[in-house]
């Protein structure tokens, strides 16, 4: 029986085993290559991933962790838990990638997760130096599948988490050398540095990193509701200054910095000064929606580039929404929702980059690791888009001034 609006409900009386099609009633099965929906291409898309590398850790699983009980009907569980399953158990990389305790065997993998632990440079809400623990614990719920991007990091991509950086709580300037140094080394080694932080005052040292390595230019594209570029802050560099120091490097020129979701009432008058005195390029939170996350997107790109060699991505995680991401020190209504400011990221980063940093998250403040997962899924998402544009390795290209940091003394 259907329902029509017009002259109520209508019964079809059919003779035993006869069946008619209802042109009025919509159909429970549509015709997918007529409506060429993007879930269904997906999962098309899916059936062309390989899965060796996912065999590979299965069986390392079972090596390293001893083959399962015999009572367990699926015999790829090992005793001990090893790699990604189960997502509740195991000590927590990024995204369980593999931890790589010796760090001069980063330049074997595509990409590298460094932990910044610092909150030194904050002026309000502390906590940011548990920043990536917290992103950490939180990205052991993905896969390295993305349905809709028809990518698997783990079969497209090598991946690993080099742990964290030795800062000094009290001391923000041997920190940032600290910062420096071990970007430098990363990025030195061809690997991709991926910083989780810590408050956004490590923006100026994990750019002079890359900047130490390599004579071309570099744009920054900065995610943010703050502007961060004053000189100092409370008589230091501390997180809303990153951007004056960076743009002081020689290679790094402020008419490259492009700072998107600017605004609200929490940017200092001494920063917009500079701002202004630099040329540098500003989008406020009007702006995007005026513009529109594409044409956005194209202009950001377009200034980011210009004379540039590469692009540098600053993710501030209060850039988003409070109402989202409550585990910040700088908590700002009015910023983009969490799928805008993924599209966002993904449009600028399909371009390629050298380098993703992405701050402010503060897991005492957090709930329920909804801060901490954003941070995540901005990652996850920058990677994925690098591998299915065929931007992952396109930063290897500037490092031309590679630094050698000399390791210790072999123990026995």
């Amino acid at each position: 029986m259907s329902f029509n609006r017009a002259s109520g409900p209508r019964t079809h009386h059919l003779a035993a085993g006869q069946f008619t099609r209802d042109p009025n009633r919509r159909q429970h099965h549509p015709d997918f290559d007529k409506l060429q929906l993007r879930g269904w291409k997906a999962a098309e898309k899916e059936g062309a991933l390989p899965s060796a590398a996912w065999e590979k850790e299965k069986a390392w699983a079972l090596r390293m962790g001893l083959t399962g009980s015999d009572s367990l009907t699926d015999k790829s569980i090992p005793t001990f838990a090893r790699g990604e399953l189960p997502h509740y158990a195991g000590i927590n990389t990024f995204l369980k990638a593999p931890y790589i305790e010796d760090v001069t065997k980063v330049g074997a993998y595509d990409a590298a997760v460094i932990g910044i632990p610092f909150d030194g440079g904050t002026t309000y809400r502390p906590g940011t130096r548990f920043g990536p623990q917290g992103v950490r614990k939180i990205s052991a719920l993905y896969t390295p599948y993305n349905y809709e991007m028809g990518v698997d990091l783990r079969e497209q991509m090598t991946l690993c988490d080099v742990g964290d950086i030795f800062t000094i709580p009290a001391n923000i300037e041997k920190t940032f050398d600290q910062i420096t140094r071990a970007v430098s080394h990363v990025a030195s080694s061809g690997a991709l540095p991926i910083m989780i932080g810590g408050d956004h005052s490590i923006g100026f040292p994990c750019v002079r990193g890359i900047a130490q390595c390599t004579s071309k230019r570099i744009g920054i594209v900065h995610f943010d509701r703050h502007i961060d570029i004053q000189e100092k802050d409370l008589d230091e560099r501390m997180h809303t200054t990153p951007w004056f120091h960076a743009t002081d490097l020689v290679n790094v020129p402020a008419v490259n910095l492009v700072q998107i979701g600017i605004g609200g009432w929490q940017v200092p008058r001494e920063g917009v000064e500079v701002a202004r005195e630099r040329n540098t390029n500003i989008f406020t939170m009007r702006d995007v929606e005026e513009l529109g996350l594409a044409e956005t997107a194209a202009r950001a790109l377009e200034l980011a580039w210009k004379d540039a060699d590469a692009v540098y991505i600053s993710f501030d995680i209060d850039s988003v929404d409070c109402g989202f991401v409550p585990g910040t020190g700088w908590p700002e209504p009015g910023g983009f929702l969490p799928r805008e400011a993924l599209e966002l990221v993904s449009l600028v980063a399909k371009e390629g980059i050298c380098g993703l940093e992405v701050v402010e998250v503060s897991p005492p403040y957090d709930c329920s690791d909804i801060t901490a997962l954003l941070a995540t899924r901005v990652i996850v998402d920058v990677l994925g888009t690098l591998v299915s544009h065929g931007k992952m390795g396109s930063h290897k290209s500037i490092i031309d001034k590679p630094v050698s940091i000399p390791a210790g003394p072999d123990v026995e």
